[in-house]
């Protein structure tokens, strides 16, 4: 189960990752600046294992590497309503976890305890005693995922050729 820490419409990838640390290569580091121009208090208070609810646009904006200060921070997955195309798949390129899922998305609140099942597509708000769907990545997408993106997919695949 985590936390859920909901946030609105429109989160573009300069309040996700600020220009003043685009030099920083470090995740963690990154991590600590994570949607700090939205809340000064995410950063400090987010645990591993949290994750970030949206509506619609989320990611919108550059291609900077915004879902490393996500990763960084500790967050194991956004849930939005919308999410801009670049940044999705930049998200699976980085290894991060990112589901459109507009129903749970919109039901979901700040500080709701929640468990998302990534294989079956179903996301579990406890807190609520609700439910939601969502489509599953195909399982190449799945296993860029899990390897911690697509460097170290493409690595693997070569190791094995």
């Amino acid at each position: 189960m985590a936390r859920a820490w909901k946030f609105g419409d429109n989160i573009d990838t300069d309040s996700i990752l600020p220009g003043a640390y685009l030099s920083v290569l470090d995740e963690q580091e990154l991590g600590k600046h994570c949607l700090e121009t939205i809340s000064k208090q995410f950063p400090k208070k987010v645990k591993t294992g949290d994750i970030v609810v949206a509506g619609k646009n989320f990611g919108c904006g550059s291609g900077r590497p915004a879902p490393k200060a996500l990763k960084g921070a500790g967050v194991s997955c956004v849930i939005a309503e919308s999410i801009a195309r670049l940044f999705l798949r930049n998200s699976i390129n980085y290894g991060f976890l990112i589901i459109e899922c507009p129903e749970a998305a919109s039901d979901i609140q700040d500080g709701d305890e929640i468990t998302v099942h990534f294989d079956s597509g179903q996301i579990v708000n406890q807190t609520r005693g609700r439910s939601y769907c969502f489509r599953p990545f195909p399982d190449f997408i799945k296993k860029i995922i899990d390897r911690g993106g697509l460097l170290n997919f493409t690595l693997e695949e070569l190791k094995n050729r």
